[in-house]
């Protein structure tokens, strides 16, 4: 098994390898003024979503997909590490799309830009940047994501679990969802850990302390959120502790809440 992340001391000593790409995954506005030396901008929403999706940060089409990686200078050996302004957030997502295009040498970098700026090592200012056009070719896996028909199906079959990356006040519906229109609750029999229960300071916790705290290993799992993007949080806490067969449900909750043919529990 191949470990999805790495750490900021592996980042600094492969900085200069000529293979390595990194990828600042950028998801929100408004924009941030530093990143680490080298890295290209990923933007999530604009340029790897399907924007003609009323639901956002959708997966793209990968034939979208791969002719913005080559834009982005991104071959088919390419080594790649992500990170995110926050720690571990957006990147793992970036990620699980680049996992799910068929590309294997991509990794998160724990901890972050936080970690990295923390030890003081090399960044730079953000602009724009042209690259050499790469030759990245997507092979998608339509088995790393999951319909709201399969998750619909899954509440008959009990196939595979469905966990729930949201908080607990909003698994619970004892709070309002933050999308306008959406009901509170949960997909039924779905299983509720929080992403910040996998994470502490940025950092994913360690594979002793997952552990004790990652529930039903013993069948396949599909993680849900609001939009797609921390479900794929839980799912590489998932990845550091073993090989349960995953995928994410993309429309996550904004999808279901927003469906009043669906069942919800709360």
């Amino acid at each position: 098994m191949k470990i999805p992340i790495v750490s900021v001391s592996w980042l600094q000593e492969n900085v200069n390898n000529p293979e390595l790409i990194i990828l600042d995954a950028v998801l929100d506005a408004p924009p941030h003024d530093l990143q680490i030396i080298g890295a290209r901008t990923f933007d999530i929403k604009n340029k790897f979503s399907d924007t003609s999706n009323p639901l956002p940060n959708t997966l793209p089409q990968p034939e979208a997909f791969a002719t913005e990686a080559k834009k982005l200078g991104i071959s088919k050996h390419s080594k790649i590490v992500v990170y995110d302004t926050k720690g571990v957030y957006s990147s793992p997502r970036v990620w699980y799309l680049f996992k799910s295009m068929g590309h294997e040498n991509v990794w998160v970098l724990d901890g972050g830009f936080p970690a990295w700026e923390k030890e003081g090592f090399e960044t730079e200012k953000v602009a724009p940047k042209s690259f050499k056009e790469g030759d990245f070719e997507a092979s998608f896996n339509p088995e790393k994501f999951k319909t709201k028909f399969q998750i619909l199906n899954n509440i008959t079959s009990k196939d595979a679990i469905v966990i729930d990356a949201r908080s607990s006040d909003r698994f619970h519906a004892e709070t309002e969802e933050p999308r306008e229109g959406l009901r509170s609750g949960h997909i039924p029999n779905a299983v509720n850990l929080p992403f910040s229960k996998v994470l502490k300071d940025g950092h994913f916790l360690s594979k002793e302390e997952l552990l004790q705290i990652l529930p039903h290993q013993d069948k396949p799992l599909y993680f849900s959120c609001g939009s797609g993007i921390t479900a794929c949080i839980d799912l590489i806490a998932y990845e550091l502790i073993g090989n349960t067969p995953k995928a994410v449900y993309d429309g996550s909750w904004t999808e279901w809440g927003q469906d009043h043919n669906l069942p919800i529990e709360k």
